[in-house]
């Protein structure tokens, strides 16, 4: 095995890696469409796997980033549950989305790749963080938002 043969088998062994990363954080975020109702959702979860469409992702991003921010925000009305954000995650998210937009202009992509990467991950972290809020108080369908004892 030459040098090029091994440069080409590190090069696919990240390649898929990337990929595979890519497809957890997706079925993430879909799941956590899942847990908010349908009335609160602005997006259907499998609307999600649309990410996964090369050069399309960079525009859809921003949508799915709205979306989680306005699905969660009716949810936690919803639910009653206190949240410090009006949008939760939307300024993150954005800020990743942009990130990840610069990343397909030449020469800038190479600011923009750390950034988005940073933003990335911490965008995933505050969106589990929501994602457990959601499980820690079920939905009550049908019940008064503000009983009166």
């Amino acid at each position: 095995m030459d040098t090029t043969d091994i440069i080409r088998f590190v090069a696919a062994c990240l390649f898929l890696c990337v990929i595979a990363v890519g497809i957890a954080y997706i079925a993430f975020i879909s799941g956590v469409l899942k847990k908010c109702s349908p009335q609160s959702r602005t997006m259907q979860p499998g609307m999600v796997w649309l990410l996964l469409i090369p050069l399309f992702n960079v525009v859809w991003n921003f949508l799915v980033v709205n979306a989680i921010a306005d699905s969660l925000s009716n949810e936690f009305r919803l639910r009653n549950l206190p949240v410090n954000e009006q949008k939760p995650g939307r300024s993150l998210g954005l800020a990743m989305a942009i990130c990840g937009a610069c990343g397909i202009i030449p020469f800038v992509n190479l600011i923009a790749i750390l950034p988005h990467f940073i933003l990335w991950l911490i965008y995933w972290v505050k969106i589990a963080g929501y994602s457990r809020m959601l499980d820690g108080v079920p939905v009550t369908i049908g019940a008064p938002a503000n009983p009166s004892f």
